[in-house]
């Protein structure tokens, strides 16, 4: 099953690299909305709970959602898209064809998770518990910016190594329901876990930049969360948003190199060929 699985996305993969390049854009910024969908819900679900714990837990249980969306639509989501290595390896996708991919596909992501973050903010949505989802998400946002480099790395590599085991796992899933558990248990582990991932990045942090710019939500966050005006200043002027940088290099080395060239090489590779 395991080189099924390796050969099944392969194939995925070569199909991907060959989108035409508008058909690639709107599919890169579908993905970047239903993951924005993943993070807004969440948000909504765990804004009141003191308890990390808890909270975590019932992010994990919503937040999965939004890769369902993106596996079942057959959206192009940069980070699973890193598991196009295993076809440039196999020499069926030119390097200069995924390195295309992945760079629409990054930017149309981004595109859509920035559709979500003004339609969301000006839906009122942040007006909930009066204003403390507005506080919680520059909270959210503020926490993410504060990230040394370092960990926003290596954060970004775990993350991504269950998001393209995700993937992985269901696309040999073959009713609707075992594809779902597929997608839900390995992303639910990346979030109770709080590791980092760029296209959800790329919700939230916007999100909170965004909120910094209603006074309500600025004195709420304070009143909740003991955020200084000056804290929420630096986040509107982008302080600390070049960790998505980082987050992004994570995600790279750990779906490209720690699960897409893993399996190519541990169930693809002939290695009695090799070794003869």
């Amino acid at each position: 099953m395991l080189a099924e699985m390796a050969d099944i996305n392969i194939n995925a993969g070569v199909k991907k690299s060959n989108l035409p390049l508008l058909k690639m854009f709107i599919l890169g910024m579908m993905a970047g909305a239903f993951i924005a969908f993943g993070g807004a819900a969440s948000n909504v679900v765990v804004h009141g709970i003191d308890n990390t714990g808890v909270a975590k837990m019932l992010a994990g249980v919503i937040f999965p959602v939004g890769l369902m969306l993106v596996v079942f639509t057959g959206s192009e989501l940069f980070t699973g898209n890193c598991l196009m290595i295993m076809g440039a390896l196999d020499k069926k996708i030119k390097v200069s064809k995924m390195i295309r991919n992945l760079v629409v596909v990054y930017f149309s992501n981004l595109l859509g998770a920035l559709i979500m973050d003004f339609l969301i903010f000006y839906s009122g949505q942040f007006d909930l518990s009066s204003g403390g989802l507005g506080a919680y998400t520059i909270k959210v946002a503020i926490g993410k910016t504060s990230l040394a480099p370092s960990t926003a790395f290596v954060s970004g590599i775990l993350c991504n190594i269950l998001v393209c085991l995700a993937i992985l796992m269901s696309s040999v899933a073959k009713e609707v329901i075992s594809k779902i558990f597929a997608v839900f248990f390995p992303i639910c582990l990346f979030v109770v876990c709080g590791f980092e991932h760029c296209v959800a990045n790329m919700f939230y942090l916007p999100s909170g930049i965004l909120a910094t710019t209603n006074p309500q939500y600025v004195a709420k966050a304070k009143e909740l969360f003991g955020i200084t005006a000056q804290q929420c200043e630096n986040l509107k002027h982008f302080a600390g948003t070049d960790q998505l940088i980082y987050v992004t290099l994570g995600n790279i080395v750990g779906g490209m190199l720690l699960v897409g060239a893993v399996f190519y090489f541990v169930h693809i590779r002939n290695w009695d060929k090799k070794n003869s």
